[in-house]
Formats: C-alpha cells, sequence, structure tokens
C-alpha cells in the first residue's frame, strides 16, 4: 500500500510540474488535428479562462489568436500553424507574459507550451478607451464626447495629457487643422482650413477632459477599472491578423468580393489594395491624385452589380471606379461648389443607372453611361421639420446607403435619426431611433430591405425595418463600445466591430444572443463585412492603425 501510494503521489508531482513547464522547456506530442497546446495560469487565478494566445512564425506575416477555456487550456489547429520557430504574445488585461515565449513546432507532432503570467506593473497601458471611460467619473454625456479622439489616436494619449483646460483648448483648435486620415505619427493639415475647423468636440468636454486627466496631479484620482475577459462562447474562435506591406497602411473599409478577397481602402494614402487570404498575397494599386498637396487616403469603398469597386476620394475631390480585370481607374471630379466626397453608393445602380456620391453635406448623382451630373444637389435637410429634436441641432450626414429600388438612406451622425430619400420624388422622411443621441454611423441592407445599421453613441445594433418603417435594438454588452458598421450574414447573425472596446459583436437576431469576441491587440474598427462563403461566416474588418487586416472565424 505504501510503495502504491509513493507511485501515486510521483505520478501527480509529475503531472503538475508538466503542467507549468516554460515553452522553451515543451516537448512535442503525436497529434494529428493540433500543432500547439498548453494551459494559461497566473498565482493570482490558477488556470485562466479568456487570455488570448498569439502566434507568429518567423519572417511570417500571419498572426494567429485562439483564446483559453475555462479550464486554461488552449489549442491551435494544425492547419493554421506550419512548422517553424514561433513568438507568442498574449492579451489578458492586468497581465503580462512570465518569459520570452517562444516555442518551436515539430512536424507531425503536438508541441506543448504552458504559459505563466505575472501582474503588470503598467496598467493604463493596457486598457482598451472604453475601460478609460469606465473608470473615469462623469456623466455618459461628457463620456461620449470624447468618443470623437479616437479617430486618430487611443484614449490613453488624452487621459495622460498633463493640458490644463486652456492649453487644452490649443490643443484641440491644432488638431481641428487635421484631415482625417492623421494619426499622431503622420499627421497631415489641410491646407487654408482655419484652426478649430474640424473641432466637433464642445469646451465642456474640454472642460471634463482637464479634470481627469493628469494636468493638475501626478496620478488619476480614480481606480482603473477593467472588462471582464472572455468566456465560454467568446473562447470558441480563431482569429488571424494580415500584415500589410507598408507600416503605415491604414486600411478603413475592408470589403469581401465574391471570390473571397479582401479589397480595402487606405485612409491615410492613396492606395487600394487587394489581399488574398489563401495565399496572405497583398497587392496595392496607386490610386490617382487630383489637387496636389491635399489630403490624401480616403474612405469608401463599395461594389456595383458587376463586381466593379467604387472609391470616394473625400480631400482629392473626386469619385473613381476601379475594374479588377482591367486594373483600371476611371474618376469624375466633383460637381463645382461641393467639397471632397465623403461618400459613394453604387450598390444598385443598375435599377436606374444612378451612382449616389455625398460631397460637402450635399447629395448628388452620377449617370454611370454618360458620366454626367445630375443638376440638382439635394440638400437632404431642407425639408426638415421644425418639431424634431434634431432641427435644433447642427446636422451632419455620415454616410448614405441604397436599398433595392436604388432610394436613399443617411446616417444623421450627431442625432439619434436616419433619413430617407425617394429617388424618384426627392421626399425626405426621417426616423427616429429609440435611443435620444444614437448617433448612426454606417449601415448595410440585407436581402429583405432592411437597414442594419450602428449606433456608435447609443451602444447598440438596431435594425430598421422599411416595411414597417420601425426600429429596433440591440444592446452591446460591453458598455462604451462605439460599434461603427453592422452587416448580417447568411446565418442570421448580424456583426458589429467595437472601435473602443477592441471587440467583435455577434447577435443572434432570433434570440438575441450577443456573443463579444476580443481581438489580440488595440484595434481602430470601421467599417466592417463577412464572408458568407465560409460555414460558418467569417467576419473581416481592418485595423485603421495597426496596418493589418483581420478576420475572426466562429468554432460554433
Amino acid at each position: 500500500m505504501i510503495v502504491a501510494r509513493i507511485r501515486w503521489v510521483a505520478v501527480f508531482l509529475l503531472v503538475q510540474a508538466l503542467a507549468f513547464l516554460s515553452p522553451e522547456l515543451s516537448k512535442g506530442q503525436t497529434s494529428s488535428s493540433t500543432a500547439l497546446t498548453g494551459r494559461v495560469s497566473s498565482p493570482e487565478e490558477g488556470r485562466m479562462e479568456g487570455v488570448l494566445v498569439s502566434a507568429k512564425g518567423e519572417g511570417s506575416s500571419l498572426t494567429i489568436t485562439v483564446v483559453s477555456d475555462s479550464q486554461g487550456r488552449y489549442s491551435f489547429p494544425r492547419g493554421r500553424l506550419e512548422p517553424g520557430q514561433y513568438s507568442l504574445r498574449i492579451r489578458a488585461v492586468g497581465y503580462d507574459l512570465d518569459g520570452p515565449g517562444r516555442v518551436a513546432i515539430p512536424a507531425e507532432k503536438t508541441a506543448q507550451a504552458d504559459l505563466r503570467l505575472r501582474r503588470t506593473h503598467d496598467l493604463a497601458s493596457q486598457l482598451t478607451n472604453a475601460e478609460w471611460l469606465l473608470s473615469a467619473p462623469g456623466t455618459r454625456e461628457q463620456k461620449t464626447e470624447l468618443f470623437e479622439c479616437v479617430s486618430c489616436h487611443t484614449l490613453e494619449r488624452s487621459f495622460r495629457s498633463r493640458y490644463n483646460k486652456d492649453e487644452l483648448i490649443t490643443v484641440v483648435q491644432r488638431m481641428g487643422t487635421y484631415a482625417a486620415g492623421t494619426t499622431p505619427e503622420r499627421p497631415q493639415i489641410t491646407p487654408n482650413r482655419p484652426e478649430g475647423g474640424r473641432d466637433r468636440i464642445p469646451a465642456e468636454a474640454i472642460e471634463y477632459l482637464s479634470t481627469v486627466n493628469l494636468s493638475d496631479v501626478p496620478q488619476w484620482r480614480f481606480p482603473l477599472k477593467t472588462l471582464p475577459r472572455p468566456k465560454g462562447k467568446a473562447t470558441r474562435v480563431v482569429i488571424t491578423e494580415y500584415d500589410l506591406p507598408r507600416p503605415h497602411a491604414m486600411p478603413h473599409d475592408a470589403i469581401v468580393d465574391s471570390k473571397g478577397a479582401v479589397w480595402y481602402s487606405d485612409f491615410g494614402e492613396q492606395y487600394l489594395g487587394r489581399l488574398d487570404p489563401k495565399s496572405g498575397k497583398v497587392v496595392e494599386y496607386d490610386v490617382p491624385v487630383f489637387r496636389s498637396g491635399m489630403p490624401t487616403g480616403f474612405r469608401v469603398v463599395e461594389f456595383d452589380p458587376e463586381g466593379t469597386i467604387w472609391l470616394s476620394m473625400s480631400g482629392q475631390g473626386a469619385v473613381g471606379r476601379f475594374d479588377p480585370a482591367t486594373r483600371k481607374f476611371q474618376t469624375w471630379n466633383v460637381p463645382k461648389g461641393l467639397n471632397g466626397a465623403s461618400g459613394v453608393m453604387p450598390r444598385y445602380s443598375n435599377v436606374d443607372g444612378k451612382v449616389w456620391i455625398l460631397a460637402g453635406g450635399m447629395v448628388q448623382r452620377l449617370d454611370v453611361k454618360t458620366g454626367e451630373w445630375e443638376r440638382e444637389t439635394i440638400n437632404v435637410f431642407r425639408d426638415l421639420p421644425k418639431n424634431l429634436p434634431v432641427a435644433t441641432r447642427p446636422q451632419s450626414i455620415y454616410d448614405i446607403f441604397s436599398d433595392s429600388k436604388n432610394n436613399l438612406y443617411v446616417s444623421v451622425f450627431r442625432s439619434e435619426y436616419i433619413g430617407r430619400l425617394d429617388a424618384r420624388t426627392k421626399k425626405v422622411s426621417f426616423y427616429e431611433t429609440p435611443t435620444f443621441d444614437s448617433g448612426p454611423r454606417r449601415a448595410r441592407f440585407d436581402n429583405q430591405d432592411r437597414l442594419w445599421f450602428a449606433e456608435y453613441r447609443g451602444n447598440k445594433i438596431a435594425m430598421f425595418d422599411t416595411k414597417t418603417e420601425r426600429i429596433r435594438e440591440w444592446e452591446i454588452p460591453s458598455p462604451f463600445s462605439g460599434p461603427y458598421e453592422v452587416v448580417l450574414d447568411k446565418g442570421g447573425y448580424a456583426w458589429a466591430g467595437g472601435m473602443m472596446t477592441d471587440r467583435v459583436a455577434r447577435l443572434h437576431t432570433q434570440t438575441g444572443e450577443i456573443v463579444e469576441y476580443m481581438l489580440p491587440r488595440s484595434t481602430n474598427i470601421r467599417r466592417v463585412d463577412v464572408d458568407n462563403s465560409a460555414n460558418p461566416p467569417t467576419f473581416w474588418a481592418g485595423n485603421n492603425h495597426g496596418a493589418s487586416l483581420i478576420k475572426v472565424e466562429p468554432l460554433e
């Protein structure tokens, strides 16, 4: 009996020791389906669920990420990691990887790499934009005004700033001269724009920021709060990041064509890109420059019914069409008097031969066959009823969308309204979301002519039924998510990407369940799309500040 007990104790101790091996000491095990596996643990929590583990091969442009389950176990499918040397990194707010994080993956065997984590010494550097707002005191209204900051940089920069109120006013006025496709590393100044010309942050918000930054204290007066790590279904996912060739690339829109290729716009430079996910190859095409000295980069890329790609060249004051077969551009300058071209909508141009554009806050149509602009420039707000609350506030159209009859819909960003412009009568109707100041942003029609859109300030996914003229909303679980766009997949799931949380939300439209998938690193998500040829459908987005494209594959 004593000998048997000693043997069992020895076996137990051996198992425990193997469970805490570092990546450098891990051994290969025979397996047909798993390339790399292990457990994630820390002294504080033991085995840890919801830790993102990312692997990148030497010299590779791909990073593959999986998430640890309720037992702390993570696994990389064999088809995702080729044999070779890999560097590992983790994402778990409040923790750092304890060790160098390297592992060798052998052929036809499973590598074992158990990861130990330690408490971080710099929690502030790990917080998402949403976690900064969650931590700081103040009202929802005060905090959502800071949403405008994240177009160019994270809120960490704002909360770490040491400017007082007066100094912040000067800084914000200077930033108002920058074009939209700006980052701290590569600011673009718009010529002849007065200081504060792009300033949409009110004085009250600037004063609020001066009370929560480090202007008069060495450390924040409030404790730093974090959102829960993923758990349950949110851990059942594989995420792939595709590095783009240029380190300063700013992928804004990412859309999937009928062959599974992903096309993207560059928000900072004149490039249209195409990624082949099967090979990982990226090809970029030079987009013409029309206005020398004006800001470069563009936001919108959109398919027409023939699969030709249209783009709106914001500061360049033009729209273009790119033929993937001939690899040639055809371009049109916007009508005289209109400033820029921030939106283009050709999706149903086959109905009447017209492509909608948004330029200088006005709407116009281009006749594709003749290449001529219509004479009438439409002010969507010209007949805005005076009794609507939005009539008392500054109005701005964020983007345009068309239904199957090529009627135009607009999102009124600094409000709670979407609008419909009848293509035949030019009559405009407005529809109010149930949530005040919801901030409708980007949208997409499904095959039932229902408009799915993101409520950026309202933290919700919304759907407008054009038949009943009713709007339905679903709140995203993580506060201050800042969803940018919504798209419906063939399985009935609505997807949205949070600019503030680095999380992708998948809504089951029948049950109302929302699963949020955490992304491996800080990700400024803009437009999103789904690849319905995959089973289940996969999600795509660009990391606008991270020079990469991201694919999210749910495993259930």
